[in-house]
């Protein structure tokens, strides 16, 4: 499939887990990928995987903390490029902590880059797009959620009002949607996960197995591609059915194990 070719696409988060599987994927179907990141290493390996494959990226190191960085990515990539269409919004951090617990430096952290720099970079993309696509990453947690991540739990919630508030003011030149990934065997997720835990999560899946950066990017690239040219404003669950099943164990093994502790 060639759905973006000559057309140029920014994935933020991108060296790595899901944003990197995106960046291929768009790559993979013609697009010009500017890969985006902390890390220069993480990045330019991307890259190198893109342009093995046959695809064209570049790497611009950006903090999505850094409302700067946000600017000079999008120029960088019109210096580069010539133009932009897309725009994928997947820069992503957590804490493991409650309410209760997470600090202002937690909410800081978190809301800074998994949310306000959504806004930012839609913002800096809308005024390089003649016409386009945005496509923000959240989460299932959008829907239900786990206990023990707050404040990133709230933030992915958020990202799906955000995606209708820009689907209203950026149409109908830029249309916006929101995929809402689940379980996703990344680095992240899996480097410690033992074979019975695994075996456990695919049980509690109707699809009967976690799902892949492959996945998600196969979403992602629908979205963003004039296929969804009707699809604006809308929230779509990639979890292979997790959001269907109400999992009843989870909370009281929790609230067991925080009064066990000091």
């Amino acid at each position: 499939m060639d759905r973006f070719t000559d057309r140029v696409a920014v994935v933020t988060g991108s060296t790595r887990g899901i944003g990197a599987g995106v960046a291929r994927r768009l790559a993979d179907e013609g697009a010009s990928v500017v890969v985006t990141g902390r890390s220069r290493d993480a990045g330019e390996a991307t890259v190198d995987d893109i342009e093995a494959a046959g695809g064209e990226a570049v790497f611009v190191r950006a903090d999505m903390r850094d409302p700067d960085d946000i600017v000079a990515l999008f120029d960088a990539c019109v210096e580069e490029y010539g133009r932009l269409d897309v725009l994928v919004n997947n820069a992503g951090v957590e804490t493991d902590t409650a309410v209760d617990e997470a600090t202002v430096e937690d909410w800081a952290f978190v809301v800074e880059t998994d949310f306000r720099s959504f806004w930012l970079c839609a913002k800096a993309a809308a005024e390089r797009m003649d016409e386009g696509a945005i496509v923000n990453m959240s989460s299932n947690h959008a829907f239900l959620t786990m206990p023990g991540l707050f404040p990133y739990n709230a933030v992915k919630a958020g990202i799906n009002g955000m995606t209708r508030a820009m689907a209203l003011d950026l149409g109908p030149r830029i249309r916006v949607n929101t995929v809402n990934p689940g379980w996703v065997a990344i680095e992240r997720t899996t480097d410690d996960m033992d074979e019975e835990y695994r075996e456990h999560l695919e049980s509690i899946h109707p699809v009967g197995r976690v799902g892949t950066p492959a996945d998600v990017a196969a979403a992602v690239a629908f979205l963003a591609s004039d296929e969804a040219g009707y699809v604006t404003g809308t929230s779509l669950l990639v979890d292979g059915g997790r959001t269907a099943v109400m999992q009843d164990d989870t909370l009281p093994d929790y609230r067991a194990r925080r009064e066990e502790e000091p």
